[in-house]
């Protein structure tokens, strides 16, 4: 049986765990692929830095060149994360030809194009089913299972971080600084947690799955992105009142009808060519990062704690959803040792790729401006308990043709010198209702930042 050497660049948690199970199932994958797997070098920052498994001392390394460049090394694994150094371990690694194994989501959507160039033009793959939720193998699950379908939605529970701290406020009725505080006492939670609450951790994820799907690479700034600190008990408890849980959501979702190939010699002024084909941008596809309102029934509001879920809506297969551990050690292990699979399969037959990474859709879609989306919403606003206040604002609503759904001032919880007023609309368009919020923002009366969030059906 053949055998192939792997060297792997980072050694800490999640490098160690992908060390210890390849040990504890490579006879296995063995059997399974024909092949023997083993991985002959670690490259890694220290000797004696704290790893939860054990990785020989024989095979560690502190120069990552000489696992890059050691001949007798077939496949390159990059799990030290960042953007700097690891691009440039990977450029290097794919410039000798080497496919190269990340789960470095970061660095995919900043350097994406670069990277599977790159790949491209050294006739060899960059595999990275690890960057997006963990151990739910959803970007296998998009390039090849589903490669038959047009992606009307998909909607995922991506960054674990939140979601613990999400359900914890739910469950504990607890407010968002004292759930984050324990979240970081635990460990899931960073002491910086920006990347995290803000939403950019799951934008890097949305960012991927959106370009994968689509077909084209999507822009990032382009991508509206909101986190979950703005969100209070009052959230939490309204939306439950109302039937609602409240999720942090990364979201691409189509209108119109999709992006279709043409005729080889059709003209059209947004048209990209793939594979000998002209495909017109028939569809605009959102793209965002916000805590949103989903309904109880449906099966993401019962995606608790720290696990991910992604609900994928295809033309034909019709609602899949994949759930999961999105972050650890195992769960990423497992989706790296998919990928060693994988690239010790395309090495043993001599194929380079199979389905290409970013045509899954055969073409190409432009991203919808961020205020030309339609949703229904929910508004908190803070203000002073006095006649005449809601004659202002549902005029302001009025004046930009926002068809108000319910509006609801909870008693006792004034607070600061105002209280909280809930205010759900219809479906409207998110630039008529920011223009509103404008307006309602400057008001005398309003004492508090809007708090706004958007109401997903699923239709």
């Amino acid at each position: 049986m053949k055998q192939i050497n792997i060297g792997m660049i980072g050694g800490g948690t999640v490098g160690s765990g992908v060390f210890h199970a390849l040990e504890k199932n490579s006879a296995l994958m063995a059997s399974r692929l024909g092949v023997r797997l083993k991985i002959a070098k670690v490259a890694v920052k220290a000797f004696d830095e704290p790893r939860p498994y054990k990785i020989p001392a024989a095979a560690m390394t502190t120069d990552w060149t000489t696992v890059v460049n050691d001949p007798d090394i077939r496949v390159v694994i990059e799990l030290m994360g960042g953007i700097g150094l690891a691009k440039t371990v990977i450029l290097a690694a794919l410039n000798l030809g080497k496919p190269v194994i990340t789960a470095n989501k970061a660095l995919i959507s900043e350097c994406g194009p670069e990277l599977f160039a790159a790949a491209a033009k050294n006739n060899t793959n960059l595999y990275y089913e690890a960057s997006v939720a963990g151990g739910i193998p959803i970007i296998k699950t998009i390039r090849e299972a589903l490669v038959g379908n047009q992606f009307q939605q998909i909607y995922g529970i991506v960054n674990g971080t939140c979601n613990y701290i999400l359900t914890r406020m739910k469950n504990e009725r607890a407010e968002f600084e004292v759930i984050l505080k324990d979240a970081q006492k635990l460990g899931y939670a960073e002491a910086e947690p920006s990347l995290d609450v803000d939403g950019f951790d799951a934008m890097h994820k949305t960012h991927i799955l959106a370009s994968l799907a689509h077909g084209f690479w999507v822009d990032k700034k382009k991508i509206l992105v909101e986190g979950i600190r703005s969100i209070s008990q009052t959230d939490i408890q309204f939306a439950d009142k109302l039937g609602y849980t409240i999720k942090l959501l990364g979201i691409v979702k189509t209108s119109g009808t999709g992006c279709q190939p043409v005729s080889e010699h059709g003209q059209d002024a947004h048209a990209t060519r793939t594979h000998g084909l002209e495909a017109r941008a028939t569809s605009q596809v959102q793209i965002s990062v916000y805590p949103a309102l989903i309904p109880q029934s449906h099966v993401l509001a019962n995606v608790s704690d720290v696990f991910n879920a992604v609900f994928v809506r295809g033309d034909i297969v019709g609602d899949t959803l994949y759930y999961g551990r999105g972050a650890g050690k195992d769960a990423t292990a497992s989706a790296v040792l998919s990928d060693i699979a994988d690239a010790a399969t395309d090495i043993v037959n001599g194929t380079p790729r199979r389905v290409p990474a970013f045509v899954a859709c055969g073409g190409r879609a432009a991203v919808m401006p961020a205020g030309e989306a339609v949703s229904q919403f929910y508004i908190r606003l803070g203000v002073l308990d006095k006649p005449g206040v809601l004659a202002r604002i549902t005029a302001i609503f009025r004046d930009n043709k926002i068809s108000i759904a319910s509006v609801v001032q909870p008693e006792g919880q004034a607070a600061a010198g105002n209280v909280p007023l809930i205010v759900t609309t219809h479906a409207c368009k998110e630039a008529a209702l920011q223009k509103a919020l404008g307006r309602i923002a400057r008001l005398s009366e309003v004492k508090a930042k809007p708090v706004l969030l958007r109401v997903e059906h699923f239709d």
